[in-house]
């Protein structure tokens, strides 16, 4: 391990001298199309030795191995001409749709929008010469790689707003241990960012698969969309390392662009596991797709909605949203009842502030849920910091040990939950309490007395929240006198006045 981290250390040392190469996004870029490629060509190795008729989608003259692998092979402003006219635009435009050709429509989603940033063609040679020393087909070296991988996706947290897409590991493990997919169900993250909830999708059936029938089952029981080209060129890649030889079910597209009507039975899927992006908007004219009155332009509301949209009745998720949905008004409620009543929410963990550090510090909570009964009460269930620890940063990220006593607490669906009890960090709300608070489910421990705090996050949220509750009751106050006044002149113009 020691010595993958040195040679990726080194690599970024390389593309820091580079002129066209600018922070740590740009650099991450680079390295993500070039990892791209080293490793699909050691899994065409492997499938050239495994099937007779294997061919592979990329030209001759463009497969790693006949450019790339040769330590004194093109460098300088050749190597430059290459990539930037030959290799990228070919392999961005490679024909075949995917039920034709799934590994070429791959690699064309991979490099629609791939650009090569370095500018000097020597240290470009430099950087792939480092690359050559990784043997992808060595399972003991791949099995490195993965966990360096891992490495290299948390490092998006400091590449400026790169960070969205990374959700911490434990985070993911736990949301997937509570859900325990099953082989033969499809899990899907409608979010996908870098492909953190499939991964552990993927080694949780894996743990199923014994036989040939069952390995094949496992090669298409994910799904997910990502809007973002860096993102999704490193979950598609992530996908490989763990296994996926054709990850063509992730695609480059933003799922809220789609209206709802338009998706059917065909999109359905058993379990969602999501980190949807909150605190941002979407383009204008997204929501007009959305019933009217769900309409929101917050990007978190609309994917609640899609979320139960494409559940099979039955279907069970995982979600992490940040309190404000909790506690939000107007199209808040309405998305909130609607879950509520055609879903059973049977589980908010309450998760503390920094556990997305140094991203965000907004306090999160992790949503399950099962489609097709309503909730008849929410559990609740505090995550408290481990002792001596008073808030996770980039070195002391949530760990998943911290989730054994929830896990220990959790019990079964089948029973719906009958052996959890309440105790200071758990408690359970009734449907008829969240109706009577307009659908709030920001409800409080009630085995902790009032707390005054004075975390500048917790103080954001409560103005956030007041604000929101404000606006609420300023809109209502212009319905009521907006009807008031139509009443008058209706009135007014019965009469003749």
């Amino acid at each position: 391990m020691s010595n993958l981290s040195s040679i990726i250390k080194s690599i970024q040392d390389i593309m820091r001298q580079d002129s066209g190469v600018d922070g740590d996004a740009q650099r991450l870029s680079q390295l993500t199309w070039l990892l791209f490629l080293k490793v699909f060509d050691a899994l065409e190795e492997e499938l050239e030795f495994t099937q007779d008729d294997y061919h592979s989608p990329i030209p001759e003259p463009l497969r790693w191995r006949n450019w790339a692998a040769d330590a004194e092979g093109m460098t300088g402003d050749a190597l430059l001409d290459f990539v930037d006219n030959q290799l990228i635009p070919t392999l961005g435009n490679l024909p075949g749709s995917i039920e034709q050709n799934p590994r070429a429509f791959v690699l064309r989603s991979v490099f629609d929008d791939t650009y090569n940033y370095m500018k000097s063609g020597h240290l470009l040679r430099q950087v792939i010469n480092k690359l050559a020393v990784i043997n992808f087909n060595r399972q003991a070296e791949r099995h490195q790689f993965n966990d360096l991988y891992e490495k290299l996706l948390k490092d998006l947290q400091a590449a400026g707003n790169a960070g969205e897409f990374y959700t911490p590991r434990a985070v993911t493990q736990f949301m997937t241990d509570m859900l325990n997919p099953q082989l033969g169900e499809t899990v899907m993250d409608p979010a996908t960012g870098t492909g953190g909830f499939l991964v552990c999708a993927i080694e949780h059936l894996r743990q199923q698969a014994q036989t040939p029938q069952q390995q094949a089952l496992l090669q298409t029981a994910v799904r997910g969309v990502e809007k973002k080209p860096l993102p999704h060129s490193l979950c598609v890649t992530n996908l490989m390392l763990h296994g996926i030889e054709v990850p063509s079910q992730i695609q480059n597209d933003n799922t809220l662009s789609r209206p709802l009507r338009d998706y059917g039975r065909a999109d359905q899927v058993d379990i969602i596991l999501t980190n949807p992006p909150f605190g941002g908007t979407e383009e204008p004219g997204i929501e007009d797709g959305f019933p009217a009155d769900l309409r929101s332009r917050e990007t978190a509301d609309l994917f609640m909605i899609l979320i139960m949209k494409l559940l099979k009745d039955g279907g069970r998720a995982a979600v992490v949203l940040p309190d404000g949905f909790l506690f939000g008004e107007g199209s808040k409620s309405r998305i909130k009842e609607k879950l509520l009543t055609e879903c059973n929410l049977h589980t908010i963990v309450r998760l503390p502030n920094g556990v997305f550090n140094p991203y965000t510090g907004i306090k999160t909570n992790l949503l399950f849920f099962t489609k097709g009964q309503p909730t008849q009460h929410v559990w609740y269930y505090e995550h408290r910091y481990p002792a001596g620890v008073k808030n996770y940063n980039k070195t002391k990220p949530i760990r998943i040990e911290e989730f054994e006593a929830e896990k220990a607490w959790w019990g079964s669906a089948a029973d719906g939950f009958a052996s959890r009890v309440e105790h200071e960090q758990a408690w359970k709300v009734s449907l008829d309490t969240l109706r009577a608070a307009n659908w709030n489910l920001d409800q409080k421990n009630p085995h902790v007395g009032e707390q005054v705090s004075h975390d500048p996050d917790v103080l954001l949220a409560d103005y956030a929240r007041l604000q929101t509750e404000a606006q609420a009751l300023r809109d209502e106050l212009k319905q009521i006198l907006a009807q008031s006044l139509g009443a008058e002149i209706a009135a007014k113009t019965a009469t003749g006045a």
